[in-house]
């Protein structure tokens, strides 16, 4: 076991997680009106009393529900718990008019302003960065065939252990995660690694949940990308490998077929090579 996996708990992943979120997310919301509101609580609370009424949930059910919510906030596992289990499906239903790239959830390790790297670059790693080589190149364009100069391709994923520079201590700061910028006719090539699957942090609340009902806490491997150019939609996607054993029961949901690759061995045998393009949708009017 390394350092990192000894050190990687729940709780730091969590508190790194709910302190980028406040960074990063909170100073940008808008307030929400007061009849949204008492609407979406109102049907959220009325989902919660017809479990309880139809599953004749007990004072002990009740009362183990109610240590669990404490805890999931003692551990800082808010963003985790959120991410994982309910995320997809607000990705879902605010992409779901786009006609360009599917996207899927960002998750709780994006971190932003992460190294530029020109049009053609590879992202920031260790000189003896474990893992497969892989070189990833494609092109941005928009909904209308126009190809999409400028764009920037944000990138940033596990290492081959599975931990997310930032969030899991002993690696460096920008490890795996870059900036990049498509050139004249919208194309980037990107040299990385292959990442590894890995299970969400298990040592917290969240792992209770997933113990307690008998669930299996795997992500598949995958890529992290934030997509954009003036006058176009964020896409924001997550980009998986054919053949990992969790593309069907990822414990976040948020695998589509649309995202999946298909890397081929590179032609000097050093790696593997993909090709993947984004269309991006206009912004709305």
């Amino acid at each position: 076991m390394t350092a990192t996996q000894e050190q990687a708990t729940a709780a730091a992943s969590g508190a790194n997680a709910t302190e980028r979120f406040k960074t990063d997310k909170l100073g940008a919301l808008a307030d929400t009106p007061p009849e949204r509101v008492s609407l979406l609580a109102r049907e959220v609370l009325e989902a919660v009393h017809s479990t309880i009424r139809r599953h004749k949930v007990t004072y002990d059910e009740y009362n183990a529900l109610k240590a669990w919510l404490i805890q999931v906030g003692e551990d800082g596992e808010w963003p985790l718990f959120l991410d994982v289990w309910v995320e997809h499906v607000v990705e879902e239903v605010a992409t779901e008019h786009r006609q360009g790239n599917k996207g899927t959830i960002e998750g709780p390790y994006y971190v932003p302003n992460a190294p530029e790297r020109g049009s053609h670059g590879a992202v920031p790693m260790r000189a003896d960065e474990p893992g497969t080589p892989l070189t990833w190149s494609g092109q941005v364009r928009s909904t209308d065939g126009s190809v999409l100069a400028g764009a920037t391709v944000e990138l940033w994923h596990a290492d081959a252990e599975g931990f997310y520079s930032q969030f899991a201590p002993g690696l460096p700061e920008w490890n795996l995660r870059g900036t990049f910028t498509t050139d004249a006719e919208g194309r980037f090539e990107i040299r990385t690694i292959r990442p590894a699957p890995y299970q969400i942090p298990t040592d917290g609340a969240c792992g209770k949940l997933i113990a307690a009902a008998g669930w299996h806490a795997w992500r598949p491997a995958h890529l992290h990308v934030k997509v954009s150019a003036p006058g176009h939609e964020l896409l924001t996607a997550q980009l998986y490998f054919p053949g990992d054993e969790h593309n069907d029961d990822d414990i976040a949901s948020a695998v589509k077929p649309e995202l999946v690759l298909a890397p081929q061995p590179a032609p000097d045998g050093h790696g593997d090579v993909v090709e993947y393009d984004f269309v991006l949708d206009p912004e709305r009017a």
